[in-house]
């Protein structure tokens, strides 16, 4: 069986990586961001929470690659369970790299990028995703809220802190900031 896999491997990467050069004329130019999702019935679910790629590769029916440009902010979320239940629960908020960043390697994710939030566990992941559905109550996209605040409650949750709440008002600020540049 593997080598049936590894015969269709060359292949499929060949396909995926002439799709990529496609991407809007962006890849000679741009280092683009790709980002490994797969999904295997009651084992394995790696998914985006937020984030929108440029592109969506479909590598075979359980494996996907999604493409995104310099800058774009994401969220990865990892399940994966055995025949006595859940192993394990990931989430990861990253930003897709520029030219200029330096990046942080990440599984999955090629060339790598800046990692802002990492969530190891059932209850830690659970509180994260509370956040980003209040983020998206106030009526925010989430990919657009403050690296800051995601860096922030990161750290907070490491630490076993109160986790700030984001608002309008900090949205707002990071938007009037974001503007000066």
């Amino acid at each position: 069986m593997n080598a049936s896999l590894s015969s269709r491997a060359p292949g499929l990467a060949a396909r995926a990586e002439a799709s990529l050069v496609t991407l809007t004329g962006h890849a000679a130019r741009v280092p683009l961001t790709r980002v490994s999702l797969a999904y295997i019935e009651t084992r394995l679910k790696l998914h985006l929470r937020f984030g929108e790629p440029a592109r969506t590769v479909t590598l075979d029916h359980w494996r996907r690659c999604a493409v995104f440009l310099p800058g774009a902010m994401l969220c990865r979320i990892l399940w994966q369970a055995n025949d006595y239940g859940t192993t394990r629960w990931q989430l990861m908020v990253m930003q897709a790299c520029t030219p200029l960043d330096t990046v942080q390697r990440l599984p999955g994710v090629r060339p790598g990028a800046r990692l802002l939030l990492k969530a190891e566990g059932k209850q830690a992941v659970q509180v994260v995703l509370q956040r980003i559905d209040a983020i998206e109550a106030l009526g925010i996209v989430p990919a657009a809220t403050s690296p800051a605040y995601w860096r922030t409650l990161g750290n907070r949750l490491a630490a076993r802190l109160p986790l700030p709440e984001y608002s309008l008002e900090r949205h707002a600020a990071w938007l009037a900031g974001k503007g000066l540049r």
